[in-house]
């Protein structure tokens, strides 16, 4: 079972990083990862850096993907991002945090429906 999670959360980062590159996001990093945590996606849109979460679910009887970016979630991306912007981008620029919320049919493992939410919180 957490090897099918894992895999089902590399898939979905893998797609989210295609889905933002279609858009014309240059992508920085991908799991990046420090002694706060860790953050999926890295992305530059246009000159705004953006710190972007994905989550994926193959089944809704828990509600959808993007709503399991709760409070503590946030708080903790919050803490990569500030060492991200004080170790490796220097200080300044403009910043957001988007969601990228795949969903899965749960059957075949295919893509239903990619959800990018900008300014997320």
């Amino acid at each position: 079972m957490m090897k099918d999670r894992k895999r089902l959360g590399e898939t979905a980062e893998a797609f989210a990083a295609n889905h933002l590159k279609a858009k014309g996001y240059k992508i920085l990093a991908q799991n990046y990862r420090c002694r706060h945590g860790e953050i999926d996606i890295i992305a530059l849109d246009n000159r705004t850096l953006v710190f972007i979460e994905v989550r994926a679910r193959g089944s809704m009887d828990f509600g959808l993907p993007q709503e399991s970016v709760g409070y503590r979630k946030q708080r903790k991306l919050r803490e990569v991002a500030r060492y991200y912007l004080a170790t490796e981008r220097g200080k300044g620029g403009i910043c957001r945090f988007d969601v990228v919320a795949v969903q899965y049919d749960s059957e075949n493992q295919r893509v239903r429906k990619i959800e990018h939410i900008e300014n997320a919180f």
